[in-house]
């Protein structure tokens, strides 16, 4: 699904990432080398390329931690993912940080900030890892297109269980066209089949991805990280790996609004 931290449509966050990669692997290597020639000027093109690392990882992380929140599916196996890849990286900013104190006063490479710096990189190695399976299998950040889907659509809106909620305009959706609701904590989807409008779970209950950022075909919506299918209308699966169906609400069109009402269908 589309990053929420972007510029004209391309994620942030990607973009960033191969400057902290670039600089930390580059100091290690610096580093290294100058332990290994006892090279002075290693040692401190080393120190600078540490530092730059550090501030440009830091600077990655901010529409990262955007994505994190916003884009993400809450209670979902990317969610699970995203977190380790969060972590780790927030680990090897530490590890850094730590070698580059330990250094600050030292004019001869050190085998001790040497191997932190080591262990950092092969932490951001399996960081990377997880963070080319967000995009390329959770779909992380990846704003697709099928046909007659549109631009990709979402709204924050204030929920209230009592009342109808307006959640699009009459005729704001092409059929087969759906729309992320976030209301306070909830993730719905809106769409639009041939006999109407329909509101749905976002998260499939396979392992949670974002039915939003799948694709809708003949009132048929799938779920792109496994590819399970949920029929619009009633919820129901029509093919696994899904067990369980998606939860629907009551929708109805009045005075050309979209109403939704948060109980369940019945």
């Amino acid at each position: 699904m589309r990053s929420a931290a972007h510029f004209r449509g391309h994620p942030i966050h990607p973009m960033l990432i191969p400057f902290p990669i670039a600089f930390l692997t580059g100091a290690f290597v610096a580093d290294l080398a100058g332990r290994v020639t006892g090279h002075a000027t290693w040692w401190a093109t080393g120190g600078y390329l540490a530092v730059a690392g550090i501030l440009t990882a830091l600077l990655a992380a901010v529409p990262g931690l955007i994505d994190y929140f916003r884009t993400v599916p809450p209670k979902s196996s990317g969610k699970r993912r995203a977190t380790k890849h969060m972590l780790l990286n927030l680990g090897v900013v530490a590890v850094f940080a730590v070698a580059t104190y330990l250094r600050w006063d030292a004019v001869e490479p050190q085998t001790s900030v040497v191997i932190l710096e080591g262990i950092a990189v092969v932490m951001m190695s399996v960081a990377g890892w997880l963070g080319g399976v967000l995009v390329s299998r959770n779909q992380i950040s990846v704003d697709h297109r099928y046909a007659r889907a549109g631009k990709w659509q979402e709204a924050s809106l204030d929920a209230d269980s009592e009342k109808p909620v307006v959640v699009a305009r009459s005729g704001e959706l092409e059929v087969d066209q759906m729309k992320l609701l976030r209301l306070g904590g909830r993730r719905l989807v809106l769409a639009r089949t041939r006999e109407g409008y329909v509101v749905f779970d976002d998260a499939c209950t396979h392992r949670g991805g974002s039915l939003a950022g799948g694709v809708m075909i003949d009132g048929v919506v799938q779920c792109l990280w496994h590819g399970s299918q949920f029929d619009c209308r009633t919820g129901a699966v029509k093919a696994g790996p899904a067990k369980e169906p998606v939860e629907t609400y009551k929708v109805r069109e009045s005075e050309g609004k979209v109403m939704l009402t948060l109980g369940k269908l019945v």
